[in-house]
């Protein structure tokens, strides 16, 4: 599957500091430098049911800035992202719509490509459909059959859906931390089954899903089905990035089960080594008192503000005031800032003379590097254009080094 193209990134004159980021499994900051100079990342892509909401926005937002932050330390980064292009949610607005699944996925993907282009997020070196994916599944889940960590269940057709068992992996439960109660309660809210009659365990998740009449299915080893969600993430991330790959992202919402879930299944089909180092999340943002949801309808789109005429690099903008782990609401007012925070910074840096250049551009670096604190380099910035309006400082060319770190760092055009 093809991605969007890529912005030009510029090369900074300087080199910022080696990146830390907050890791959910641990609860605090853990520095990543890559051992072999290359910095592996695997964010979950989308479901393509609907266009991209701005939760979306900021969670993809958030890890373009850690791809950044990574080129800024001098290192070479490898990004993998999927798209989930075959999942009950999928199906389920496909038969409501009447539309065929395969033309709705494709619509919705390549109008995530397009935000993505508009917003200048960095795509993925490889960008993997589930449906391409699914030699790889099904390779994984016989080595995880050959471990004894695969069991049938018997479904409504007669035939079997495949499960893992989770008490397969002795760390089950690091990734989120959370307690087997937490465990159970959200398993059910996010696509789990912990009610299933013929489970070993509640929190026993599908591996692959026999073929159901109407539904999309493959032949395989394991009879003709369709892969189940979190496996398809563990395949994909452990083909195109190996083992101990720097991080595992996503929104919040990902913690548990799908993070913890794909992170067992890998390690068992590999117990030698980790899934990934380090799992980072971006916190949700909400509309209208409740979080964004394709679900629940309450979504403020990209492709909507665009075209009403809003310049995609003030969404962004509006997007880089909030610190990517916080939860958060948007309102009319954020793209209001930002619209008149835009072209006053644009002034500034066309400026030909300006306040020091060199303390900001170490101020912006070293912010991203410390978590990703996009909202404490925006400050800077903005400081160092209104003492530049102001007629303080005389540096020549000032404004050019601004808006190069503003460009490489926060992906903004000034």
């Amino acid at each position: 599957m093809r991605a969007w193209p890529a912005p030009d990134v510029p090369v900074l004159p300087v080199r910022g500091p080696e990146v830390r980021v907050h890791d959910s499994a641990t609860g605090g900051l853990v520095e990543l430098v890559p051992a072999d100079g290359t910095a592996r990342m695997y964010v979950c892509g989308i479901t393509p049911y609907d266009a991209t909401h701005l939760g979306h926005a900021s969670t993809y937002l958030a890890f373009d800035l850690l791809n950044r932050a990574w080129r800024s330390a001098g290192h070479r980064v490898r990004y993998v992202q999927n798209v989930t292009d075959v999942d009950d949610p999928l199906l389920e607005r496909a038969v409501a719509t009447g539309e065929d699944w395969v033309a709705l996925a494709e619509r919705e993907t390549e109008l995530f490509r397009t935000d993505m282009t508009a917003l200048r997020v960095l795509p993925p070196d490889e960008y993997v459909g589930a449906v391409e994916s699914i030699p790889l599944v099904v390779a994984m889940i016989e080595r995880l059959r050959d471990t004894g960590a695969v069991y049938p269940v018997p479904n409504e057709t007669g035939g079997e859906d495949l499960y893992f068992s989770v008490t397969a992996d002795p760390t089950f439960g690091a990734v989120s931390g959370w307690e087997r109660d937490q465990m159970l309660r959200i398993f059910a809210e996010r696509g789990g089954d912990p009610d299933r009659p013929g489970k070993k365990d509640p929190l026993d998740c599908l591996l692959w899903q026999g073929e159901r009449p109407d539904d999309p299915a493959w032949d395989s080893s394991l009879g003709r089905g369709r892969p189940g969600w979190h496996i398809e993430c563990s395949a994909i991330a452990r083909e195109h990035l190996g083992a101990d790959f720097e991080v595992q992202g996503g929104g919040s919402d990902l913690v548990f089960p799908h993070h913890e879930m794909s992170a067992a299944e890998a390690q068992v089909a590999d117990p030698e080594h980790r899934f990934a180092r380090a799992y980072v999340h971006a916190g949700m943002v909400a509309l209208d008192g409740e979080k964004m949801s394709k679900s629940k309808g309450n979504l403020e789109l990209v492709s909507r503000l665009r075209q009403e005429n809003a310049e995609p690099d003030a969404i962004r903008l509006a997007l880089l005031g909030h610190h990517y782990r916080s939860d958060w609401e948007w309102t009319a007012a954020d793209l209001e800032r930002a619209e008149a925070l835009l072209p006053r910074l644009r002034t500034a840096v066309k400026a030909p003379a300006g306040a020091p250049s060199g303390p900001v551009v170490a101020e912006v670096l070293a912010a991203l590097a410390a978590d990703l604190d996009a909202p404490r380099a925006l400050r800077a910035i903005h400081a160092w254009a209104e003492a530049t309006l102001d007629g303080v400082g005389a540096e020549a060319g000032a404004g050019t080094q601004i808006a190069l770190v503003a460009d490489a760092a926060l992906g903004l055009r000034l």
